[in-house]
């Protein structure tokens, strides 16, 4: 049996660590609501977004931009992990659903670009052996449009040197504090279909932020587009494409505050929980300590008799 002084030790370590886990905790409650609150105002404007392209799919002009029709070439990966650990399964989760997803579509590894916003997911697989052609961190408690601005011009780069032909966006969506989901959503070529799937995905089914009851836009026969539909389409598509992966960034950080602090709340339990047992078998070998003790005091004076 291990002696009171190293289940003392150990006693200490515990409680050490549970206040670190239960410090860092209650930072992540601070920042998890800070970020829940911009990841669901934000989704207000995704869901603006939808209808304005719902207004304009199905146009010829629409069609023919090169943002929202097929291309041959490479498959673009935009992979949001985080730059920290300790957030229980959120980063692995995402590795697996891009990997899903590679498997999926049978992609060899020369055939897909990354974009890396995160240290974990870029380092996963730059040492497999995929190029990852970007990397942003991703350690700044807010998310800003120049980040966005970054990604998606480099992404429109390649799209219009014919490298890339499609793109899709791996992270994490914000569900509650308790749930978050990995999933992987095409964001390239730019259709109502993908801006009507990410909104499914990132509107609740009740509350302020749940789509109005028959919310549906239809699309006329003809618009007519001033000054041209080149002019405004070359302008409007990007800002739907930084709106797509702005609105991933925002779930991505919400989502990486929240499995923070719930892994950090059952980390400081568990630290709470080891603790207490080990102060009951500290109580126990001392109380057996003792009555040897006293066992031998009592045989020492009937020996003297």
């Amino acid at each position: 049996m291990a002696s009171l002084k190293s289940i003392k030790t150990k006693i200490v370590s515990y409680k050490k660590t549970g206040t670190v886990t239960h410090a860092m905790e209650a930072v992540s409650a601070v920042k998890m609501r800070k970020s829940q609150e911009r990841a669901l105002n934000g989704r207000a404007y995704a869901a603006a977004a939808l209808s304005v392209l719902e207004r304009l799919a199905g146009t010829p002009d629409a069609e023919r931009h090169p943002l929202a029709k097929e291309q041959i070439g490479k498959t673009c990966i935009i992979v949001i992990t985080s730059d920290k650990g300790l957030a229980g399964s959120l980063n692995s989760a995402v590795v697996r659903s891009v990997e899903a997803e590679i498997a999926r579509r049978r992609l060899a590894k020369n055939d897909v670009v990354m974009i890396a916003v995160g240290r974990r997911g870029g380092d996963y697989f730059a040492s497999r052996g995929y190029e990852v052609r970007v990397k942003h961190e991703n350690v700044s408690d807010g998310v800003s449009e120049g980040e966005t601005r970054m990604i998606t011009d480099k992404l429109l780069e390649w799209k219009e040197a014919g490298e890339v032909g499609e793109c899709v966006i791996a992270y994490q969506n914000f569900l509650s504090t308790f749930e978050q989901e990995a999933g992987v959503r095409q964001i390239v070529p730019i259709t109502a279909e993908m801006m009507r799937e990410m909104v499914q995905h990132i509107r609740p089914a009740k509350g302020k932020y749940a789509p109005e009851t028959g919310e549906k836009h239809e699309q006329p026969a003809v618009y007519t587009i001033e000054p041209s539909p080149e002019e405004v389409l070359s302008a409007l598509l990007p800002k739907l494409l930084n709106i797509a992966v702005f609105h991933a960034l925002l779930e991505a950080k919400a989502s990486e505050h929240s499995a923070r602090m719930v892994a950090m709340k059952n980390a400081t339990d568990k630290a709470k929980e080891m603790a207490g047992d080990l102060t009951r078998t500290f109580n126990k070998v001392r109380q057996a300590a003792i009555t040897r003790e006293v066992s031998e005091i009592t045989s020492g004076i009937e020996a003297m008799r």
